[in-house]
């Protein structure tokens, strides 16, 4: 099971409290972590990815293994320890201001 970390916004509109699990079937990437994510929690759907491309929102950040993996391609594997639920992949609200 993937452990995943919410912003306190995205676990009231999923209506969770604390971490979440993710059962991801074949090799685990962001893409298949989001799709999963999205759904088993509808409500989720287009805050994280926008509707049409897919593509990161961008005030939205992903880090697991202290790395930002924002960047990455979402194809790209998951770091080992994600997969093995030993650290969560996080989902962040980026801050702006001046």
């Amino acid at each position: 099971m993937i452990r995943v970390v919410l912003p306190a916004h995205l676990r009231a509109l999923a209506r969770v409290e604390g971490e979440v699990e993710v059962d991801l079937n074949g090799a685990a990437t962001q893409r298949k972590l989001l799709d999963a994510l999205e759904h088993r929690y509808p409500a989720l759907r287009g805050t994280m990815r926008d509707h049409v491309t897919q593509k990161r929102r961008a005030y939205v950040r992903f880090f697991a293994c202290e790395c930002d993996l924002s960047h990455e391609r979402p194809d790209a594997p998951l770091p080992d320890a994600v997969v093995a639920g030993i650290e969560p992949f996080l989902v962040v609200g980026a801050m702006a201001g001046g």
